[in-house]
């Protein structure tokens, strides 16, 4: 028996910013209770949840884990957001934009199952607060059933304890 065939392939796990590490226009307490942190990322401020930094931490560590960011800050994310909120995703890979934005599909769509395809990810979780408006990225979803985890958070707060439980349940 080969050696590859009883290694599991990673889950891809694409990440947004805006609206889900740092939510729009935060009001109130985060979902764990506590303020909102605000740091200084460079290009502006950005609000976020030291918790869901810490639990992105901890579940970038895990073994089947491979996060990617799916974000329009491209490189700016490992570049400038990271340092400024603790984030340990300087090392991710970055899908970009480039060649992906001038058609009618969402790019981020198609970024995705281009790195799909070169990858090899038998499941994914994507986590982008435009998921719930972009039909295409849904009806894809769909199609691939139990291989994708979709989480669509409330961009005014931002990935919540329940969808980090279920991004932990996910990876096993």
């Amino acid at each position: 028996m080969d050696a590859s065939q009883g290694a599991t392939a990673p889950v891809s796990v694409y990440l947004d910013v805006d609206g889900v590490v740092n939510p729009f226009s935060p009001v109130g307490t985060t979902d764990w209770g506590g303020e909102w942190s605000i740091a200084d990322a460079g290009i502006l401020d950005v609000a976020y949840a030291p918790e869901v930094v810490a639990e992105l931490n901890d579940l970038a560590d895990h073994p089947a884990a491979r996060f990617v960011w799916l974000t329009t800050w491209e490189r700016l994310a490992p570049e400038f957001l990271c340092p400024a909120i603790g984030l340990n995703g300087h090392d991710w890979p970055v899908l970009s934009s480039q060649g992906w934005d001038e058609g009618p599909e969402w790019w981020k769509l198609t970024a995705l199952q281009k790195d799909l395809a070169a990858i090899g990810s038998e499941r994914i979780i994507w986590l982008d607060d435009q998921l719930s408006q972009e039909s295409d990225a849904r009806s894809w979803a769909e199609y691939q059933q139990d291989r994708v985890l979709c989480i669509s958070p409330d961009p005014r707060k931002g990935l919540s304890r329940r969808d980090l439980a279920s991004v932990r349940a996910y990876l096993g």
